[in-house]
């Protein structure tokens, strides 16, 4: 999709803090931080939403939080916790329609959420 942020991000066509890239995901700073670790881990395809999944997009779940598990090593905060939220509709504020997974930590976070 030619509009869509997310993909712009992974073809670096506008800057970001990628801290980690391959050819199914990109990894980087969310810009408006909710936790002192708040990074997105997207797919480099196009996919609207856990909704709009195809049977062949498995893996790419999969690799995900594959990816999130090392971002958390990395960052420090696996020993500790972490949260990864996906939202996926207008009632859960997806505001960015491209798969996205969330990994939140580095300090106490609230509970329950929503």
């Amino acid at each position: 999709m030619k509009d869509c942020l997310f993909c712009k991000i992974s073809k670096r066509e506008i800057p970001s803090e990628i801290v980690y890239q391959d050819e199914i995901l990109t990894v980087f700073k969310d810009i408006n931080p909710a936790a002192p670790i708040h990074l997105l881990i997207i797919p480099n395809k196009h996919i609207v939403s856990v909704q709009e999944m195809e049977p062949g997009d498995e893996k790419i779940l999969g690799k995900l939080f594959s990816a999130a598990k090392k971002a958390a090593e990395e960052s420090g905060i696996s020993d500790s916790g972490y949260r990864l939220i996906i939202n996926n509709g207008p009632d859960a504020h997806q505001e960015i329609l491209h798969l996205h997974l969330h990994l939140m930590g580095g300090g106490k976070m609230k509970h329950p959420i929503g």
